[in-house]
């Protein structure tokens, strides 16, 4: 009987709980990465179409904590109180890290309620501007015409660009014929591109357009499973798969997640929040100058997230651990 009893007033707490949310308290939008990046930019704009979402009550805010490849931010959802005051912005990374690191303090598919993905962004495969190439074809060609000659940049461990580069080398077949130069960010890795410190890098047309299109460096191809047809800069571009890498899909997701055992109900109100903000004109054109796609399908969806996330794990595992490269 007093188990019983000890049960009720559990479930009359959790029930009390997530009638009142959110309450006073602010909703924290940790974000493993620092300020002023992509995935942070993305956070601050979905943290004001939710709070509108939420009939303007609630108070965000975003909680940058940086460090390990976005490991350490994962860590600290995972290990907060599951109240649905903490929530986790993340990436790609979400399906990468179990890959990439021998040892988490972590596990995706069980440390973590999957709210609903936010966006995807196109990447981009770009080179210096003094290449002596100007189609994907010749890029090729002068890739094999070079070999042991080149290098290929990325952002650190576990970025987009990284898993980028590791995909499109690993189809390529052409891991050997270039060097790795890993840089500590986005901006150091795109500077030492522009100014022809390195030869090649692939990133997300958030960080590529804007040089595009000011002619500091060229692109050959997109990541998306065709050519961005709509795009009035990149619409002239071939995807990798049209250049007969069948197959060849990848995209920057971003999606919502909280510690494991939030409130159902909880999760039900930020999940309904979430989805009325993916509607919000405000925020789909503030997502479309950053050269993001809102999501609009079933992936918005809790159960939907998981098994894309958990599909994007098993197509990324194979590449990474080919490549050999790994981290504690």
């Amino acid at each position: 009987m007093k188990k019983l009893f000890v049960l009720a007033l559990a479930a009359t707490a959790v029930l009390a709980q997530a009638q009142t949310f959110p309450g006073t308290k602010p909703i924290s939008f940790v974000v493993p990465f620092a300020a002023g990046g992509p995935t942070d930019r993305v956070a601050r704009d979905l943290a004001e179409a939710m709070r509108k979402s939420m009939g303007g009550s609630a108070n965000f805010v975003v909680e940058n904590v940086n460090g390990a490849g976005g490991t350490i931010g994962i860590a600290k959802v995972a290990k907060a109180n599951p109240d649905g005051h903490t929530l986790l912005l993340h990436h790609i990374g979400m399906a990468s890290a179990p890959s990439l690191y021998r040892k988490l303090s972590f596990k995706v598919a069980e440390d973590f309620e999957f709210l609903g993905m936010i966006n995807e962004v196109p990447m981009t495969l770009v080179g210096k501007p003094q290449l002596a190439a100007n189609t994907y074809r010749d890029f090729e060609n002068y890739i094999k015409a070079n070999a042991g000659k080149l290098n290929i940049a990325h952002a650190g461990l576990g970025s987009a660009s990284h898993l980028c580069g590791l995909m499109w080398q690993s189809r390529l077949q052409a891991s050997e014929a270039m060097t790795t130069i890993p840089f500590s960010g986005t901006a150091p890795a795109m500077n030492a591109l522009v100014g022809g410190q390195v030869d090649i890098m692939c990133d997300q047309t958030t960080n590529t357009t804007g040089q595009i299109e000011a002619g500091r460096i060229k692109a050959f191809a997109v990541t998306t499973a065709k050519s961005l047809s709509g795009h009035k800069l990149l619409k002239d571009y071939p995807s990798l798969q049209e250049t007969g890498m069948k197959g060849f899909e990848l995209t920057i997701w971003h999606g919502l997640y909280a510690p494991k055992g939030t409130p159902p109900a909880v999760l039900t109100q930020i999940n309904n929040a979430l989805k009325i903000a993916l509607k919000d004109p405000e925020f789909i054109k503030k997502q479309e100058g950053l050269g993001a796609i809102v999501v609009n399908d079933k992936r918005v969806e809790p159960a939907a997230h998981k098994a894309f996330v958990a599909a994007e794990t098993a197509k990324l595992r194979p590449v990474i651990e080919a490549a050999g490269k790994f981290a504690d």
